[in-house]
C-alpha cells in the first residue's frame, strides 16, 4: 500500500531525529492511512484515506 491518501494526496514527508547532542539522523513521517469503504450512487466504494480527510468527510455528512 502506498503512503499517499488517494483523496487529499497527502504524502509522506522527511525530516530528522534529533539526539540529545543534536545529531541529525533521516527520519520519515508517514499519514495515517486507513482503508474505507461506504456507498456512492448505490456502489460500494473502498479508498485509502488519511484520518484527516475522514474527519472532513464525516463533517461534510458525506459518509456516516
Amino acid at each position: 500500500m502506498a503512503a499517499r491518501c488517494e483523496l487529499t494526496g497527502k504524502g509522506k514527508q522527511f525530516g530528522h531525529n534529533v539526539s540529545f547532542s543534536l545529531r541529525r539522523t533521516n527520519r520519515v513521517f508517514k499519514p495515517n492511512l486507513q482503508k474505507k469503504t461506504f456507498e456512492v450512487d448505490g456502489q460500494k466504494v473502498t479508498m485509502v484515506l488519511c484520518t484527516q480527510a475522514i474527519r472532513t468527510l464525516k463533517k461534510k455528512k458525506i459518509i456516516a
